[in-house]
């Protein structure tokens, strides 16, 4: 495998000198006299639409869909892409929904909206889940992915990749929400631009053709559905070999919903995003955001079909295969390789980028939970807001260098980076959404309801998962049914327990009125939900 050149290094740096200096300005530029809490953790009315959209999808990308993604386009195929496509509606769901009953309420922090929909121990309980979740499983994959794909590119030793990252984003996380959201604008620019140059030269060298261009890129899309067309099926059958990741209709109407309205509608690490702005603002956000969610398979996907493409024509076999065995998280790096000097310097920097966003967004996410939700209310009452961003710094920098020690130990590699998260955050997922969505809509939904969801969905999902309980063998019903049942379950026993025990009288602020949008919302997201009905249709 080709390692960087010198032009490569020098885009690279440019790239490293731009988002760094860019967001030393914005520090310098909206700084306030006195930080706060708000302004550190929401960068309170400074964000604009387009920079909330981009943040989003700035720290949902990072190496598990550039490397664990692609890996599945090699394996599975396009259908892996019902994450991106389905996330996209999801947006829309929760700009219209979620987003005006936060704001009404004044949420700032999901574990304050436990507080003061049911109480303090529902939410404490929930920040410890959160803060354990965040830490050992998202932190600490995206930075041994990140640091596992930008050694594998860049020949560089593969604990230098790790602090190196570890190091960058802490610089841009130390510098508030609003550094992170206005950074993320260029980083989505590079890995955008990246992203689309290699899907550009793997399809050309699908088409066999020594010139790069349009048409040979429009050739090798062509050759790649003609020639697998079993990698272009969006909806699995059972019998299926990826059934049971992907079981058929439940990833239009079943448990992918669960998968994507948890993390996009009640997880702090992406909603914080727009808690700090106005209602119009925070909509236009999260719709800038989907579209953007349409455009990633082309980014993340295409280049594994592409490789599995180029592969079945005999190219690349021992690059591809380890002892053996075909490693397909290997697609994208292999293809990076394959880059033209310069361009890959390009695509390098939008790997990082994907993958110090990310990091970026979900330290500043712990940070937030701690300090507001455990250390601001059971220990620093009294103290200062300057004092609060400081403890909240380095909370940063010790969440960090937690993720770096306990990393290489989590078994990431084993299982795919995809994967492992998929498997680890759908363990507290399905509790946690139903104690969101009953508490938004439902007002006798009480706290032994929510306790209940949350702990004893956890549990339930553990038993399913290793095949504890009871009754069937659990192993052999796919992942997001299994979450389907879990959520169920605990809807079902909520209403129950709202139904049995006293009212507690802690409904939220909700008017019908709220949910209203404007025209201009109303026509992008009746285009974008038209965009993913032909998608699915074309490549059912």
């Amino acid at each position: 495998m080709q390692h960087l050149q010198l032009l490569d290094y020098i885009i690279f740096f440019v790239y490293f000198i731009i988002v760094a200096a860019y967001g030393y300005w914005i520090y310098n530029r909206k700084k306030a006299a006195t930080e706060s809490t708000k302004d550190f953790f929401l960068a309170e009315g400074s964000l604009t639409w387009w920079a909330i959209g981009a943040s989003l999808i700035a720290s949902n990308i990072s190496a598990e869909q550039f490397i664990g993604m692609s890996g599945n386009g090699f394996t599975m195929g396009l259908a892996i892409s019902t994450y991106e496509w389905m996330a996209a509606a999801t947006l829309i769901v929760v700009a219209v929904f979620f987003m005006p009953i936060y704001l009404k309420n004044k949420i700032w922090t999901m574990p304050q909206f436990l507080t003061q929909r049911y109480n303090k121990r529902v939410s404490l309980i929930m920040a410890i889940f959160w803060l354990g979740l965040y830490i050992m499983v998202n932190l600490t994959s995206i930075l041994y992915l990140g640091a596992l794909a930008v050694s594998g590119i860049s020949g560089l030793n593969f604990w230098f990749c790790m602090w190196a990252l570890a190091i960058f984003a802490i610089i841009i996380t130390i510098g508030g929400m609003k550094v992170i959201g206005f950074t993320d604008v260029i980083q989505v620019f590079f890995l955008i631009i990246g992203g689309l140059a290699t899907s550009y030269l793997a399809l050309n060298l699908v088409a066999g053709d020594a010139a790069i261009t349009m048409n040979g890129m429009l050739d090798g899309f062509a050759q790649m559905k003609s020639n697998h067309d079993d990698h272009f099926h969006m909806i699995f059958k059972e019998g299926n070999p990826f059934y049971s990741q992907l079981p058929g209709l439940t990833v239009l109407f079943g448990g992918m919903w669960i998968v994507n309205l948890n993390y996009w509608g009640c997880n702090q690490y992406i909603t914080q995003r727009a808690l700090g702005a106005d209602l119009p603002t925070a909509r236009k956000g999260l719709l800038f955001a989907a579209a953007l969610k349409l455009l990633m398979p082309a980014l993340v996907v295409i280049p594994g079909i592409a490789a599995y493409a180029l592969y079945s024509k005999g190219l690349f076999v021992n690059e591809l295969t380890e002892n053996g065995e075909i490693v397909a998280d290997k697609a994208y790096p292999v293809l990076l390789s394959l880059l033209p000097v310069g361009l890959k310097g390009l695509s390098f920097a939008a790997l990082t980028a994907a993958v110090v966003a990310s990091l970026a967004g979900k330290a500043n996410s712990i940070s937030t939970i701690f300090t507001l939700d455990i250390f601001k209310e059971y220990f620093g009452k009294n103290k200062s807001e300057e004092q609060l961003v400081k403890i909240g710094r380095i909370v940063i920098v010790i969440s960090m260098l937690l993720a770096i020690v306990v990393s290489p130990y989590m078994g990431i590699d084993k299982k795919g980076g995809f994967q492992f998260i998929q498997e680890m955050t759908g363990l507290v997922s399905p509790g946690v959404f139903a104690a969101f969505v009953m508490g938004f809509f439902w007002k006798r939904t009480n706290s032994a309801g929510a306790l209940f969801a949350i702990v004893g969905g956890f549990l339930l999902a553990l038993g399913m998962h290793n095949n504890w309980l009871p009754g069937t063998d659990w192993s052999q019903i796919p992942f997001l049914d299994r979450m389907g049942w879990v959520f169920l379950i605990c809807v079902v026993v909520m209403f129950i327990l709202g139904l049995v025990l006293p009212d507690e009288k802690k409904g939220l602020e909700i008017d019908v009125s709220m949910f209203k949008v404007d025209t201009t919302f109303a026509v992008g997201a009746g285009i974008v939900l038209l965009i993913i009905v032909m998608l699915y249709t074309n490549f059912w």
